[in-house]
């Protein structure tokens, strides 16, 4: 009997000493957990509930690789397909002229030089200048002989708006032989320049008014 006390003992204090032990495992894993909270980084997808490593072992590195994709060829980044055309992507041409009646018609050329599909829609804007870069005359007005319509240019393809105006000699405005068209697609700031080679334009005086209607399909009546 009395030598069983000892073992008795013995399994005891082993005991006491497992569960001190058992103690500092789980102080250890709160404060690996505690440290993470803190601010340091955690990888996507992992739960923030999850044990954080040893504090005595240093977390692994995370590597994040970001892989860029380039544009596909010729496609701009700026303009998705079937967006507003703009200036950098026309070039603007003025048609042969089509006379009647006393009146002097032109067709305004615009096409798609770009890669992409786009539209215009409504009016261009114009303007004449002299050899010195003057404008000529008042800025042509806006016809409602037709109705505006949105026209999708796929690359190569063009519009033409009408460009319109009484003959000075029949009419007997002051005329001015102008250098150059400048064109302004619809909803664009910067204009396309074009050598007018059509003669005389009206600027002043009787009749003198130039008209432009709505873009249509094609590159002329």
């Amino acid at each position: 009997m009395v030598h069983g006390r000892p073992c008795g003992l013995l399994v005891s204090a082993l005991a006491v000493l497992g569960l001190v032990s058992g103690c500092g495992s789980g102080h250890g894993s709160g404060a690996a957990s505690a440290s993470g909270a803190g601010g340091t980084s955690t990888a996507p997808g992992t739960s923030a509930s999850a044990p954080g490593p040893s504090p005595s072992t240093p977390p692994p590195a995370t590597t994040t690789t970001v892989t860029a994709t380039a544009p596909e060829r010729g496609a701009s980044a700026a303009a998705p397909a079937g967006a507003r055309c703009h200036t950098s992507e026309l070039r603007a041409s003025v048609g042969r002229n089509d006379p009647g009646a006393g009146q002097e018609n032109f067709p305004v050329v615009l096409t798609n030089a770009s890669t992409r599909t786009c539209t215009v829609y409504g009016h261009p804007g114009a303007a004449f200048l002299d050899a010195s870069g003057r404008q000529l005359g008042a800025d042509p007005e806006r016809s409602t002989a037709t109705r505006p319509l949105r026209v999708t240019l796929a690359p190569g393809r063009s519009a033409w708006a009408g460009l319109s105006f009484s003959n000075p000699e029949v009419s007997g405005a002051r005329a001015a032989t102008p250098v150059t068209l400048l064109v302004t697609p619809p909803d664009e700031h910067d204009p396309l320049r074009v050598r007018w080679t059509g003669g005389p334009v009206p600027v002043s005086g009787n009749a003198s008014t130039v008209r432009l209607t709505a873009f249509e399909a094609g590159t002329g009546p």
